[in-house]
């Protein structure tokens, strides 16, 4: 184990929406790190005690707690409630937790803007200040969206909240230095939506110019590449074979 891999040991991680899918890779991979991880569900209980139980079968620590983002009281308590399970102070916080809603910018209602913006924003937002206000170093790292840059036409609200979420990590990039760094990964075409297959993914290879779509575990070794590089702050990683390169609605 390198010097890097050793920093990370004894660590303690609050990883959101880590009982599935991008957060439950992260929650793995930081395990294998060495960190001790606090596996943030909603409402996938028994998926959660499924990862938990997991990083303690590969030798790691590991803590479940439940909390609705959506609800900004709850997601003030949570790193709070994160520290007290593991009887010390969060280290590394990755905000992967989403909604994802279908919507267009010519329905969407105030309720499902509101929505988005509380749990794909606000309570990164919330979850971050908490960690800055330890008062000792800290890392963080927000998911985003590779198509937060173009226009992701058919969810509209929620690619609005990751363009706050865009901008929130390059503020508190500034906000929390030199204590805390805070960066970003972008995914791209990794998983399809719930509900669909691999034939989801297959349709929409050409849409990058690797054509073809990346694992869990690329986002993951982002987010660890992240946390391990200590001189790298404000930054965006996409993992999605250079779809963001393809067309820029923002310039």
């Amino acid at each position: 184990m390198g010097e890097a891999a050793r920093s990370a040991a004894g660590k303690t991680a609050l990883v959101t929406g880590a009982a599935r899918r991008l957060g439950r890779a992260i929650a793995l991979a930081l395990a294998d790190e060495g960190c001790g991880v606090v596996v943030h569900y909603r409402r996938s209980a028994e998926a959660a005690r499924q990862t938990a139980a997991d990083i303690e079968a590969r030798g790691g620590r590991a803590w479940c707690v439940q909390a609705d983002l959506g609800v900004l009281a709850a997601a003030e308590a949570l790193l709070p409630r994160a520290a007290e399970l593991a009887a010390g102070p969060v280290d590394v916080l990755v905000n992967s937790a989403a909604v994802f809603p279908d919507d267009r910018v010519t329905d969407f209602g105030w309720d499902a803007l509101a929505g988005c913006v509380v749990t794909n924003a606000m309570a990164p937002l919330v979850l971050s200040r908490a960690l800055a206000a330890q008062g000792r170093q800290g890392s963080i790292v927000n998911l985003l969206d590779a198509r937060m840059v173009d226009y992701d036409a058919r969810h509209a609200s929620y690619h609005l909240s990751k363009r706050m979420l865009l901008s929130l990590t390059r503020m508190t990039a500034l906000e929390f230095a030199p204590s805390i760094r805070v960066n970003a990964v972008a995914p791209g075409l990794i998983l399809p939506p719930p509900g669909q297959d691999e034939g989801y993914l297959q349709k929409l290879a050409s849409t990058n110019p690797l054509r073809r779509w990346g694992r869990p575990e690329d986002v993951a070794a982002a987010v660890v590449f992240l946390l391990r590089s200590d001189f790298i702050t404000g930054q965006v990683i996409y993992v999605d074979g250079g779809r963001h390169m393809r067309g820029q609605t923002y310039g």
